[in-house]
């Protein structure tokens, strides 16, 4: 069985996503979960389904023994879920084309740091864009410009606020992240 391990800072709707998609097929266990938020709402995720967890802060994310922690648990993927740091180069190094992660717009538009969440949803409607969507990507040593994997489209429309457009991008999200995990590790 593959192994997994996620990032994540908020309240973890991608990483249950993945959860549960991987509870049913048990093609993968969640050996590990990693936050730098000690009030996430994936730690109760982590809690109810009995998976490891680690907080992080900025001096320990780059500390060799995260890198030999996250390495005995061999995953064949680190899936970045909403997590809101920049992974640190030595985790890139040593785990390099195994990291993931899901932006809420169609890169290499509305990238970079700072773009995450209603930001990026925000520039979306400001540009009155008529598409937005979710990128799938490596993670490399710079924001959001990983190798794309999938991308998945869905329109804007003329009434969205950014609350209507996250709706409709965390559907997009669910769906689509949990089978592109499925299908990297094989």
């Amino acid at each position: 069985m593959h192994s997994l391990i996620i990032f994540a800072s908020g309240r973890g709707s991608n990483a249950a996503a993945i959860i549960d998609h991987f509870k049913q097929n048990g093609k993968a266990a969640i050996a590990l979960i990693v936050t730098n938020n000690p009030n996430a709402g994936v730690l109760a995720i982590a809690e109810q389904q009995h998976i490891p967890f680690l907080i992080v802060d900025k001096t320990s994310i780059k500390e060799t023994l995260l890198i030999e922690q996250m390495a005995d648990c061999k995953p064949s993927l680190i899936v970045l879920a909403g997590f809101m740091w920049k992974i640190p180069g030595t985790i890139v190094a040593a785990f390099r084309n195994k990291i993931v992660n899901i932006h809420p717009a169609l890169l290499p538009a509305y990238g970079g740091k700072g773009m995450y969440g209603n930001h990026v949803h925000h520039a979306v409607l400001e540009a009155g864009e008529k598409e937005t969507g979710i990128t799938i990507h490596h993670v490399n040593e710079h924001y959001d410009e990983g190798d794309i994997i999938v991308q998945a489209r869905c329109k804007v429309q003329a009434n969205d606020t950014e609350d209507t457009l996250a709706d409709r991008i965390h559907v997009l999200e669910h769906f689509y992240y949990p089978r592109t995990v499925e299908y990297l590790i094989g």
